[in-house]
């Protein structure tokens, strides 16, 4: 959804420091930072592509099929809570990935060639140019109204999502625009409700903001 931005790749990104970590909500929201000192200030441009990664827990066993986790509840949110809230409101994907079966490791890989996948990204990327001249990631608020028309399911869904996930308006946008982004994945004008859903799924990580 970033095309030809830099990526920032983070792992393990609750052992940042919690101020460094906020300091990234100002361009993740608007693509650019401001740097104060003194009497002056200096505007620079800063998009980018923020893919970050974490445990669940501090042992990283939370969930896992063993039962090795022994961290306490409060441990655990303690953890969590180490990204707030206002900063995950601006990451437009938040995905939980479970533990690997080890059988699984060795056994051959049945998705698409990564050359297919390239050019339905590439296709997908001029289909946003030509409908309105940047990448959807870039859409601001009116302009997600004028290219992301929904089905009356699709909006309903939407809506009862964010009533029971306690979403933001911040939130509401951005789940439109990664449902934007599947249909011109799948070469659709139309967002279809299947897309409304997937994006939802594709937003229900971390405390399910």
């Amino acid at each position: 959804m970033a095309n030809g931005s830099p990526n920032i790749n983070a792992d393990e990104l609750p052992e940042f420091d919690k101020r460094v970590l906020e300091v990234l909500r100002e361009p993740l929201e608007s693509g650019h930072i401001t740097i104060s000192r003194a009497a002056r200030q200096a505007d620079f441009p800063a998009r980018f592509q923020l893919i970050a990664a974490m445990n669940p827990c501090p042992c990283g066993f939370l969930g896992h099929a063993s039962g090795k986790c022994l961290c306490t509840p409060d441990a655990v949110l303690r953890y969590q809570s180490r990204i707030s809230g206002p900063l995950l409101d601006r990451i437009d994907m938040q995905i939980e990935v479970g533990a690997m079966a080890a059988s699984a490791l060795r056994s051959d890989g049945q998705g698409e060639a990564s050359s297919q996948i390239a050019q339905r990204v590439a296709s997908a990327y001029q289909r946003q140019l030509r409908r309105q001249g940047k990448a959807n990631q870039r859409l601001s608020p009116p302009e997600i109204d004028r290219t992301c028309p929904l089905e009356p399911g699709g909006e309903q869904l939407l809506l009862d999502a964010m009533n029971k996930l306690h979403w933001s308006a911040r939130a509401y946008h951005r789940v439109l625009k990664v449902a934007r982004t599947i249909a011109d994945l799948a070469a659709q004008d139309a967002i279809a409700v299947s897309h409304i859903a997937e994006a939802i799924q594709y937003r229900r990580g971390l405390r399910e903001r």
